[in-house]
């Protein structure tokens, strides 16, 4: 697995470094952190391209800082300062450049989605990325790294949505991780007119062949769980859910995303509300 971390010199990006060690520890992954100075564009001021070249400079004492962290904790990585208009273009381009599997980024100190803080990068990158985005929950830096004990998947229980579920078994299936498949079940997806325990009832079967089809397509996983948590609200569902140390949930793009690209729905993003767990958001089709 490669990993391209987004790394700025801020809270933010030292939570992104914590979860890229996470994962890195978890999966044997490769690594590279890379910075992203945005352009300067000429404009005949003498002193700008000695300003462009001292924030580079800056930046590579920056990134060099973040990789001896991750040496702290057992990772190595590579690093880079890049130049670029866009912060979430320029990382997107070089993640592809590299091949890589997923990128990792942190929250934003004043973002909003509670536990998980959506910035303008990360903003950016989930709602264009053709490449799997890892969320670190605000704060994930305050304590050490730890390995990801268990991948928890949000499926879907119709075929509007987008099912990230091959990722999260991919996943589950590099680490020999158990994985638990997890149906929410509202009273908000029960059309107008229709019965609450039919609803439910049907949520509950496909919710089964669900963990049906995760046991055939990956026979050697060591633990496969489904289980469909219900409440008034998507909130109050998610409250139903236990989270532990290590813990890591996958969550699907809408259906309105374009092909092999991400858009975080309402959905996902209201469950990125409810938990303080990094997140996988996964492109649509992917």
């Amino acid at each position: 697995m490669h990993l391209t971390v987004g790394y700025l010199a801020t809270p933010t990006g030292k939570d992104g470094i914590a979860l890229a060690a996470d994962l890195a520890l978890t999966f044997d992954a490769d690594v590279d952190v890379v910075l992203i100075v945005r352009e300067e564009l000429p404009d005949g001021h003498p002193g700008r391209a000695e300003y462009q070249q001292m924030l580079v400079s800056q930046g590579e004492k920056w990134v060099a800082e973040a990789v001896a962290t991750l040496a702290d904790w057992g990772v190595t990585a590579s690093s880079a300062v890049l130049v670029g208009e866009s912060f979430a273009e320029s990382l997107i381009e070089f993640a592809e450049s590299k091949h890589s599997d997923m990128i990792v980024v942190g929250g934003a100190k004043d973002g909003f989605f509670g536990g998980h803080t959506i910035g303008p990068v990360a903003g950016a990158l989930l709602h264009c990325s053709p490449i799997p985005v890892a969320l670190a929950p605000r704060g994930w830096s305050d304590e050490p790294p730890v390995k990801i004990r268990e991948i928890t998947v949000a499926v879907p229980t119709t075929d509007r949505t987008d099912n990230p579920l091959p990722i999260a078994l991919t996943l589950a299936s590099a680490a020999a991780l158990p994985l638990r498949m997890i149906s929410l079940v509202t009273i908000e997806n029960i059309p107008e007119k229709g019965s609450t325990a039919v609803a439910r009832r049907m949520q509950v079967e496909a919710a089964e062949q669900n963990l049906l089809t995760a046991a055939r397509s990956v026979p050697e996983a060591p633990d496969i769980q489904s289980l469909v948590a219900d409440g008034t609200t998507l909130e109050s569902a998610l409250r139903k859910l236990k989270w532990a140390d290590g813990d890591l949930l996958v969550v699907g793009s809408s259906r309105f995303a374009a092909p092999r690209r991400i858009f975080l729905g309402s959905t996902a993003a209201r469950i990125l509300a409810g938990v303080d767990v990094p997140v996988i958001v996964v492109p649509k089709g992917q």
